[in-house]
């Protein structure tokens, strides 16, 4: 698989104000867009308070739009095409007033508590890529993010409704919608923010993740999933005790009498898989003669493999985060929702770009028209019924990453349908 800035070399950039007033005039899903966003209807101005900013060409940026209805919203991303869409939260005013309200009065009240996952906070211990670039090697990262952070949400929070969103060029994003999620308070979000956070340090910090005992249950069962990947991941694709440089980033975390054994036994073995046999048996070692739990094995392991997450973007009520269906202006991908079902095949590179899909969607109507000539030849024969009209993004690649929003739509929507079930049935006790 290449990486990330070959793989998108049929993408001009240059061609991004030609495609995109095709893109939303008839490929951006702005009925499910708006069933999200309003999530039912569940209070009085959900949607028109509301905030979306916008980046258009030559990166100027708006912030503060919001719109009374959907076909309002609809206009307006078709009147300016913009490069970028990112959500804002739910005010307690429409954003484009803000400016006429108050001072202090205009407040954050409610967001989709979400999380973001840059390849970037990797680089450190990524040997593949580094920077904007990215390949199936370091993919896998993204992978166990997801897996780990998808199981604490669920099974330790609770939380039912996670949409997974690939970024468009090098990360991954996560809206988690339950409305136990949306009005979380600024201190509750940190509250999750920090507790999924293992990985702790700047560029000066050598060992970033510090185990103590006992180990809780949550970095346990991360650690079933990290030790999935691990060797094919680390040991073998990373070669992380291969090279001189990376097997001394290894060894400056783990104690300094185990490092100086390793490194002699490292002299006669150069084998990886049988180095990390070594410095496992060191831990075991180390395990049974300290009167402290000593875990540097599972340490190396979390820090090397473990999700990296910007905690300041699940923190603030009021974070903005690119919106799903956005175009990435730099690869031309569509940001689009994951099927997590098949997360261990998902494969950012052949995720559509905004060429594919307007060549798709142009290859249609010249079908069509193709179609509409040969019948047209037919003579003496019955007019042909009506053509069924289809969804034209049903005719392009962004089809199937539709098909998963819509299915997650659903939930949410059966999620409600119980909810007011269960609020009627108690109303009906009393």
């Amino acid at each position: 698989m290449p990486s990330a800035s070959s793989s998108s070399s049929n993408y001009d950039s240059a061609s991004l104000p030609d495609l995109l007033p095709l893109y939303y005039r008839r490929l951006f899903p702005f009925s499910q867009y708006y069933r999200w966003l309003s999530y039912g209807g569940v209070q009085k101005n959900y949607f028109q308070n509301r905030e979306f900013s916008f980046t258009l060409k030559d990166d100027i940026y708006i912030r503060y739009q919001s719109f009374t209805t959907p076909n309002e919203l609809k206009k307006e991303m078709q009147k300016i095409n913009p490069y970028k869409i990112d959500i804002g939260a739910v005010y307690s005013h429409r954003p484009s007033q803000h400016n006429t309200v108050k001072s202090g009065t205009f407040q954050a009240l409610e967001k989709e508590l979400v999380f973001d996952i840059d390849m970037t906070d990797y680089d450190d211990v990524r040997r593949c890529c580094s920077a904007a670039d990215i390949c199936s090697k370091c993919w896998t990262l993204m992978t166990i993010a997801i897996q780990i952070l998808d199981r604490a949400l669920r099974v330790d929070f609770g939380f039912q409704h996670l949409l997974w969103v690939y970024s468009g060029r090098r990360g991954v994003h996560c809206w988690v919608c339950d409305e136990a999620a949306r009005t979380l308070s600024v201190s509750a979000r940190s509250a999750v923010a920090e507790y999924l956070s293992l990985v702790k340090g700047g560029e000066e910090t050598v060992k970033k993740v510090v185990l103590t005992d006992p180990i809780h249950p949550f970095i346990r069962e991360s650690l079933t999933v990290v030790e999935r990947y691990f060797s094919v991941y680390a040991l073998q694709e990373q070669d992380i005790l291969g090279c001189k440089e990376s097997v001394e980033q290894v060894l400056a975390l783990v104690p300094d009498d185990v490092r100086k054994e390793l490194q002699q036994d490292f002299i006669n073995e150069n084998n990886p898989q049988n180095r990390w046999q070594l410095i496992m048996e060191q831990a075991r070692k180390k395990q049974v003669t300290a009167k402290k739990g000593q875990h540097f094995e599972k340490e190396i392991m979390l820090q090397y493999c473990y999700p990296r997450l910007d905690v300041n973007v699940s923190k603030g009520v009021n974070h903005l985060l690119k919106s799903p269906f956005s175009v990435h202006p730099k690869t031309g991908r569509i940001s689009v929702p994951m099927d997590l079902t098949e997360l261990d095949t998902f494969d950012p590179f052949i995720v559509p770009t905004i060429s594919l899909i307007c060549n798709e969607l142009d290859q249609a109507r010249v079908d069509d028209v193709e179609e509409d000539e040969n019948s047209e030849v037919k003579e003496n024969e019955e007019e042909p019924a009506e053509k069924h009209k289809i969804r034209d993004f049903k005719r392009t690649s962004l089809a199937k990453y539709i098909k998963y929003f819509d299915a997650f739509l659903e939930g949410l929507s059966q999620s409600r349908k119980g909810e007011l079930l269960r609020k009627n049935d108690l109303q009906k006790e009393f």
